[in-house]
């Protein structure tokens, strides 16, 4: 095997395949990037059995066609050492790999690409298709409300819903729940379909969309595996066995009190409080009343911080205790200028959202103070 590529057409590829590759493998080969050149394309492979990204590139004549693995993090770091836009060459050397650029040599070690695992193909698969910023919108909204190293471990992951015409994103850790909804015209189905995408696969996946308008990326989901093509890549994901829990029955229903403020004078206030909030519970304590919200936060030290916001809301007074992380988060991933807060009493979950954008919605649970 052998090719030449310029440095910048190598490492794009290499660091998006390098990124699933763990540095502790139980398996050697697991830390390996598979490289193979048939024709005019190199494809690099880099998997940890639960993911697995295929990159492609076009490569100019003289290559020679194979297939072999070389350690993953020390070709990035070789390649990303590299002068910009220097020509790399690789030639495979027996049980060897020698990269050349200038005046530069560096020989590799290898294993075989016959012990490299392939993910086996889903039979039965529903295929569609979604603008890439769609996707990204889509998980950007929702991912930080995934659990971590949760015992449910079907929360560890997002649910990937669709319906006829629409495709939703829903995530929770137990103690906020985030959903979002996108129209996908293409999408043609009698019943929904949902399956849980794990954690490191739905953000391995959100790396690989990109910004512009008129990228697509088709996705296939299969019965263990969901898989998501462009002319770049090829991305494939195990998906979780469980059940999601049920997020309609999460979303409150009858709240009364409306507060509408500025996004961004909000988290400034909240950001303020928590200042001073216990480290560990990171509670505040929200005091309503005519245009006015009052956040309150102290900690064991007996430090107390009181920070008053001019809000739109009228109505009975009420107050209520929330983890300031939660509301923050909500806070960060909106993007109107105004954002609506329902409540319906102290013991209630707050409902979130755009003021003028209720595609995506937020379910933060109350905290007793």
């Amino acid at each position: 095997m052998q090719f030449t590529l310029s440095r910048d057409a190598l490492l794009k590829p290499l660091q998006l395949v390098g990124g699933v590759v763990e540095k502790r493998q139980t398996l050697p080969v697991l830390s390996n990037v598979l490289l193979e050149v048939e024709g005019s394309q190199l494809s690099l492979t880099g998997t940890d059995l639960e993911v697995e990204i295929v990159g492609r590139v076009e490569l100019a004549d003289g290559a020679v066609d194979g297939a072999i693995t070389v350690p993953a993090r020390k070709l990035i770091d070789i390649v990303r050492s590299l002068p910009d836009d220097a020509p790399i060459t690789l030639v495979q050397n027996e049980d060897r790999v020698v990269v050349t650029s200038g005046r530069s040599r560096f020989t590799l070690s290898t294993l075989p690409a016959s012990d490299f695992p392939n993910v086996e193909d889903d039979e039965n698969t529903l295929d569609f298709m979604l603008p890439q910023v769609t996707m990204k919108q889509l998980v950007d909204a929702t991912a930080f409300a995934m659990a971590q190293q949760d015992v449910r471990y079907y929360l560890n992951g997002m649910l990937l819903e669709l319906s006829r015409g629409q495709v939703r994103t829903v995530a929770t850790d137990g103690h906020r729940l985030a959903m979002s909804s996108k129209a996908a015209p293409g999408l043609e189905l009698d019943e929904r379909r949902q399956v849980i995408v794990p954690r490191k696969g739905i953000l391995e996946l959100n790396r690989l969309m990109g910004d512009e308008a008129e990228a697509t990326v088709d996705v296939s989901l299969g019965a263990n595996h969901i898989r998501a093509r462009t002319p770049a890549f090829t991305f494939t994901s195990k998906l979780v066995d469980g059940k999601f829990p049920d997020y309609e029955r999460v979303l409150p229903r009858g709240g009364d009190k409306e507060i509408v403020g500025d996004r961004q004078s909000l988290r400034s206030i909240f950001s303020r409080a928590a200042i001073l909030s216990n480290e560990k519970y990171r509670g505040v304590r929200l005091l309503l009343s005519d245009n006015n919200l009052m956040v309150k936060a102290n900690n064991p030290e007996q430090e107390e911080a009181e920070v008053n916001q001019e809000i739109d809301y009228q109505g009975p007074e009420l107050e209520v205790g929330f983890n300031v992380t939660y509301l923050l988060d909500v806070l960060n991933v909106t993007s109107g200028e105004q954002i609506k807060i329902v409540l319906a009493d102290a013991n209630s979950s707050a409902l979130l959202s755009d003021f003028d954008d209720d595609s995506s919605v937020y379910v933060v649970m109350p905290m007793r103070l």
